[in-house]
């Protein structure tokens, strides 16, 4: 894979690989070990998103992330809070500086949504079961959130079916129980 993504063409001197599907399918442990195969850094949606705000932070990913890398900069941006503000949409004081890179990791549900497409070398979408999906969310972040992750999951399948977002991906990996594919 990784030598298909170098093959495929820079633009402006970079190239972005977007690393997209349903929250709890296995999109970050793709992302790390992708991450460290390649060495390319990691920009996470994690640091945009909000359990209240499915879509509203991406002007603030295109403008902090997406333009400065293609053109050449660091991404610079302020962090969500999820520690002091979890269902809120509150952002840490301090800014994250991701370097540019020649390679660069976008992780995240959405990340290769039909607005980037085009400007991504390689899109990834990394996939499971919804009950595992939910599984997993529910283990990391307890089962009190089950009417949250219920209402995310809602949105991402609203989403993806109308964006078409899994059938532009270069690669399918399918998670099922630890198990990749």
């Amino acid at each position: 894979m990784l030598a298909e993504i170098r093959r495929r063409p820079a633009l402006a001197g970079i190239r972005l690989v977007g690393v997209d599907g349903p929250a709890g399918s296995g999109k970050s442990t793709f992302a790390r070990a992708l991450a460290s195969a390649s060495g390319a850094p990691v920009i996470e949606v994690d640091d945009f998103v909000s359990w209240t705000d499915f879509a509203g932070w991406w002007p603030r990913w295109e403008q902090e992330v997406v333009e400065p890398l293609l053109s050449g900069r660091d991404a610079c941006y302020r962090v969500r809070d999820w520690e002091r503000d979890e269902f809120g949409t509150s952002l840490k004081d301090e800014r994250k500086i991701v370097r540019w890179a020649p390679l660069v990791i976008l992780e995240g549900v959405t990340t290769t949504r039909r607005a980037i497409a085009d400007r991504l070398a390689y899109r990834v979408w990394v996939e499971a079961p919804r009950d595992e999906c939910l599984e997993r969310g529910l283990a990391r972040d307890g089962e009190d959130h089950r009417e949250l992750w219920l209402r995310w999951q809602a949105a991402e399948e609203r989403f993806f079916t109308a964006d078409g977002t899994r059938s532009r991906a270069d690669l399918v990996v399918r998670t099922t129980r630890g198990e990749i594919s």
